[in-house]
């Protein structure tokens, strides 16, 4: 038996408890892992709400689409499980993702969303780094960033933010990102120019890329972001937002990820997963874990992501 965080009803976090279910033995082509840490994303904070569909049927609903953990379960057949990196085999420390469910004490997955974790993160990290990662990662291909391009990333000291401007700053980018002032010395460590949000964001942008500013990357989805995107870049396609879904269609810029009309990018992601773990196992990438939280507080941690300034990654840890 494993404990699992489900969905009861279509709500907030209050509608989260902690149940307990068999574990599905593996089939072929499927493992079973011990999860360790699970990551807390915004997107499931949207389907407990019922903002992504409110079908009953689905209810109770098992949330979590990424974890870290210890393969102990492989499923039966000539060949061994074959994951992104190669085969997958009992007692390897993996990352899941994606995966359904994840906020449990095991889950059975696909192997194919099964790959290495890098030694260089601890699970907690591990836990946070592929859907943030393979978010930003898409908004960097989408626009072409390359090296000596000025990008502005909107919201980067958030979880998606944090990873686009380290992915663009490896590309040998000039970034400058907007956060919070109390954000600031940490963009300055990961050696981002940072400029604070608000009233006067276009002055200040221009001020710190005198330059002027290649590509422009949204991960808050606010009209200040769009409107000063527009503003500094001339391409529309070198603008992509993946939060303004109702500004993107009337004003041309790229909508990525999965909500409607936008560009779900499945490949680039897909591929994106093992550039993120080689990339962390080198060295040249940090997950940032604000807080961890055991599963019975899960609705405290979906409290935390919703409040949207938890300072980095978010985890359960069964």
């Amino acid at each position: 038996m494993s404990r699992a965080v489900v969905a009861t009803s279509y709500g907030g976090p209050e509608s989260l408890t902690v149940q307990e279910a068999p574990v599905p033995a593996p089939g072929p082509g499927e493992v079973t892992i011990e999860v360790r840490a699970a990551g807390v994303n915004p997107i499931d904070l949207k389907l407990a709400s019922g903002a992504m569909g409110a079908d009953e049927s689905r209810l109770p609903m098992p949330l979590g689409l990424e974890v870290a953990g210890v393969v102990t379960a492989v499923g039966p057949g000539p060949e061994r499980a074959q994951g992104p990196a190669g085969p997958v085999a009992v007692g390897d420390e993996v990352i899941g993702y994606p995966v359904s469910g994840g906020y449990a004490d095991a889950v059975t997955v696909p192997a194919t969303s099964v790959y290495p974790k890098p030694s260089t993160l601890s699970f907690e990290e591990a836990a946070g780094l592929s859907l943030t990662g393979v978010t930003a990662y898409h908004l960097l291909e989408a626009t072409g960033v390359v090296a000596g391009d000025t990008v502005l990333v909107h919201g980067s000291s958030g979880g998606v933010g944090l990873m686009t401007a380290q992915l663009a700053l490896l590309r040998g980018a000039t970034v400058v990102g907007t956060a919070a002032p109390r954000r600031h010395d940490l963009l300055r460590d990961l050696g981002v120019v940072p400029v604070e949000y608000g009233d006067g964001l276009l002055e200040r942008v221009r001020a710190a890329a005198p330059q002027g500013v290649d590509v422009a990357l949204d991960t808050v989805g606010t009209d200040e972001a769009v409107d000063v995107s527009l503003a500094l870049v001339r391409d529309r396609h070198r603008i992509a937002t993946v939060a303004a879904f109702g500004r993107a269609g009337r004003d041309g810029i790229q909508l990525l990820g999965g909500g409607p009309g936008a560009d779900p990018g499945t490949d680039i992601r897909e591929r994106g997963r093992l550039v993120l773990t080689g990339l962390a196992e080198a060295g040249r990438l940090r997950v940032l874990v604000a807080r961890s939280f055991p599963l019975e507080q899960a609705g405290e941690a979906h409290r935390l992501v919703g409040d949207g300034h938890a300072g980095g990654k978010v985890v359960l840890v069964p």
